[in-house]
C-alpha cells in the first residue's frame, strides 16, 4: 500500500500510536519520525519539519498531529514541496487530495476524536488528484513561487 510517515508532538502523542497501529492494519508500512517518547516540553515544529523534509525527499505522504493540527501544519508547509493540510472531516480531506493534492495531512488530537480521525486518514490515503488542469495551473504557481 506505500510508506506513510507519522509524526506527532506530546498532544499528539497517544493518536499517533493509534494511528500507526491501524496503518499496519490497512498494510501502510509506517515511518515514525516522532515523538518517539512523551514528553510534555517538546517542539511540534521540530517534528513537523522533519517529517515533511522526509516527505519532499521521497516524494511520499504524511500524518502530523498536534493538539489543534494548525502548529504542525504551519511548521510543515514551510518546507519546500510540501502542501500539508488541516482537514477536521472527511469531506475536507477529499477536497483537500483531489483539489490541492496535498501530501501531508495534519490532524487535532484535542479537537476530533479518534474514530473521526482515522476516517479522515482513510479518506486522504484512499482519495487521488483528480489532475484538472485547474488544480495543477493552481499548484504549480506555489511550486514557482516557492523557488
Amino acid at each position: 500500500m506505500g510508506i506513510v510517515y507519522v509524526g506527532a508532538d506530546h498532544r499528539g502523542y497517544q493518536l499517533k500510536s493509534q494511528v500507526a497501529l491501524q496503518l499496519g492494519e490497512w498494510e501502510y508500512e509506517v515511518k515514525d519520525v516522532g515523538a518517539k517518547i512523551y514528553d510534555p516540553e517538546d517542539d511540534f515544529s521540530e517534528i513537523a519539519f522533519k517529517l515533511a523534509e522526509k516527505v519532499a525527499q521521497e516524494k511520499g505522504r504524511g500524518i502530523l498531529i498536534c493538539g489543534s493540527g494548525i502548529g504542525v501544519a504551519i511548521a510543515a508547509n514551510k518546507v519546500p514541496g510540501i502542501r500539508a493540510g488541516l482537514c477536521m472531516n472527511e469531506k475536507q480531506a477529499q477536497l483537500a487530495r483531489t483539489d490541492d493534492d496535498i501530501n501531508i495531512l495534519c490532524l487535532s488530537a484535542d479537537l476530533c476524536d479518534e474514530e473521526l480521525n482515522m476516517a479522515i486518514i482513510r479518506t486522504f490515503l484512499e482519495t487521488t488528484f483528480s489532475s484538472e488542469e485547474r488544480f495543477i495551473r493552481r499548484i504549480k504557481k506555489i511550486k514557482t513561487y516557492e523557488s
